[in-house]
């Protein structure tokens, strides 16, 4: 029922990692970059076995009732299990597991076989006042999965039987698809039919469709294809108080529509256990190239024109120079004929002006579909390009970034392992502000880096997911690990960077959705009336405040008498 060889203590399966051989200007690049030391200490995680967990705190009675209603394979007290689900896949998550740090583990884990056992279950824990975390595939970065520091039990619900496209109709394109099933199990079974999803977020291979679904996810390709919320036509969700279903239709008037509500729930209301997904015919060829600007400000001309002019594409990602340049020192060293060749390019490019490492930024550009539709759409798209003095790169640096693209996380666990703070954050804003958004968001985090003790750091961006009236911004820091702080280290900056991103007038979540980290500023954002709406409905569905309590919507601190 589990991912076999999963990595508990950090990202993927134990068999697969990012390689650094042959990528000789890494580790020179990344010391000057963060003042690290020339010999870096690895500190590997802890054993499994040498983790003490708390005992469960489901006595005997309530367990023997638990496995009647659910048998007794689908119930899992065992530690590996536990800690597998306490958690995330957060830098704290991670510093924390590494470490053999558990606070909250879930007194059990469960594996409904159908929405039925859902259904029994929720209503079993609210019998029970049981606290009940809906788990997919445990990828999120922002706390969503983990059991709150709470006197109750805590039970995870892991979905991973719940696994099958039930329903396809290939006349209206869409699938009925159960919540469990993960980025390559519904892509197999949609493929299989000449279809696909189109959501490819760089979690695909972990998470799961109900995941998505509650985070209000976003794929590498939802400029082509739409974020999550552009998916879902409808969802099944159980919740304490019984079953919801919304209106399976392409579209409704029926007053304000119940799907937004839970879209990007979060496990707060209650259990998504189904949804009908608008699908699409799987495209005969994925054509993606690169191009580079001179300057950030001409890439972001040319998204924009695409955008508000077409042609639209699948999938764009504009790296600023920071990131330009981390990608350039990853590359791999060639000899003979290719070392060549990358000499000659390398001459090439610094004819026409441009430096990977100097302060020229890549574009990843793509499109989806016939070979016949695309050849015209790249004809126009690469002439949009050059308006914006772009230089065209080719197709073998986007079947490059296609071989790579759900890789780069296994490097995460590589650099925390010699001291390295790495983490993400996203948001997103209209084209007028979004370089204000940027130079404020960029600015605060250097700041916090070194005022934290992080050694003068390293930040870069990349514009994630465009619209025409705006895009995403997505940023990955690094820094020194200050021994023993991380943790306190890491939120300093995660807070001034949240803090510079609101005040600069952007979202304070893209498509990570809000969960445990971001709840403190939700009011901020949605203003009290939009918060005090949100409680109202989880309130009408979970009475008890049995579902997922302080993720999204902050918990009440008790007030004094």
């Amino acid at each position: 029922m589990d991912i076999p060889n999963l990595r508990w203590w950090g990202w993927g399966t134990l068999d697969r990692f990012f390689s650094l051989e042959n990528r000789p200007h890494f580790w020179p690049t990344l010391r000057s970059w963060l003042g690290l030391p020339d010999e870096l200490v690895e500190r590997p995680p802890v054993p499994l076995e040498s983790i003490s967990l708390r005992p469960t705190r489901l006595d005997d009675p309530v367990l023997a009732s638990l496995r009647r209603l659910l048998g007794d394979e689908a119930v899992r007290l065992d530690a590996r299990a536990r800690i597998e689900h306490a958690c995330g896949k957060a830098y704290r998550d991670l510093v924390r597991v590494r470490a053999g740090i558990v606070p909250n583990p879930p007194d059990a884990v469960v594996y409904p076989a159908d929405e039925g056992q859902v259904a029994a279950l929720i209503a079993w824990a609210a019998d029970r006042d049981i606290i009940v975390i809906p788990f997919g595939g445990g990828s999120t970065v922002l706390g969503a999965v983990e059991p709150p520091p709470d006197d109750r039990p805590a039970i995870s619900l892991d979905l991973a039987r719940l696994d099958r496209v039930v329903f396809l109709d290939p006349v209206s394109r869409t699938a009925r698809i159960q919540a469990g099933a993960t980025g390559p199990e519904v892509e197999s079974q949609l493929n299989a039919r000449g279809f696909t999803l189109g959501h490819f977020p760089q979690s695909f291979e972990f998470s799961t469709l109900g995941g998505w679904i509650a985070t209000r996810a976003a794929g590498q390709t939802s400029t082509g294809y739409g974020k999550i919320e552009h998916m879902t036509q409808a969802v099944r969700l159980v919740t304490p108080v019984g079953i919801l279903e919304t209106c399976d239709t392409p579209a409704t008037a029926t007053g304000p529509g119940l799907l937004e509500f839970f879209i990007g729930s979060e496990g707060t209301c209650g259990v998504i256990t189904e949804a009908t997904m608008r699908i699409w015919p799987w495209p005969v060829v994925q054509d993606y190239r690169g191009f580079l600007f001179h300057r950030l400000e001409d890439g972001i001309a040319a998204l924009r024109d695409l955008m508000q002019h077409g042609p639209r594409p699948t999938i764009a990602r504009l790296s600023d120079s920071e990131e330009t340049a981390g990608f350039a020192v990853m590359a791999h060293a060639h000899s003979g004929l290719r070392a060549i060749l990358d000499r000659a390019v390398d001459r090439y490019l610094t004819w026409q002006g441009h430096s990977l490492t100097g302060g020229s930024c890549f574009l990843l550009l793509g499109y989806d579909g016939k070979p016949e539709e695309v050849r015209p759409l790249w004809r126009r798209a690469t002439a949009i390009c050059r308006d914006h003095r772009g230089l065209p790169l080719g197709r073998s640096v986007g079947e490059s970034w296609k071989r790579d693209r759900f890789a780069h996380p296994y490097l995460r666990d590589t650099l925390l392992g010699v001291g390295v703070m790495v983490d993400t954050l996203e948001t997103a804003t209209t084209w007028s502000n979004l370089l204000n958004v940027y130079g404020a968001m960029t600015a605060a985090i250097r700041a916090a880096i070194r005022e934290t003790g992080g050694g003068p750091g390293y930040v870069m961006t990349h514009i994630s997911h465009i619209y025409p009236w705006g895009g995403s911004l997505y940023t990955t820091f690094l820094g020194r690990q200050v021994p023993g702080e991380e943790i306190e280290q890491w939120w300093a900056v995660k807070r001034a960077a949240t803090e510079a991103i609101l005040a600069a007038g952007g979202t304070l979540s893209h498509h990570h959705g809000i969960g445990r980290d971001h709840a403190p500023w939700l009011e901020q954002f949605v203003g009290p009336v939009g918060r005090a709406t949100l409680r109202a409905v989880k309130f009408t569905l979970d009475p008890t405040g049995i579902m997922n309590p302080g993720v999204l919507l902050q918990e009440e601190q008790p007030q004094d008498e």
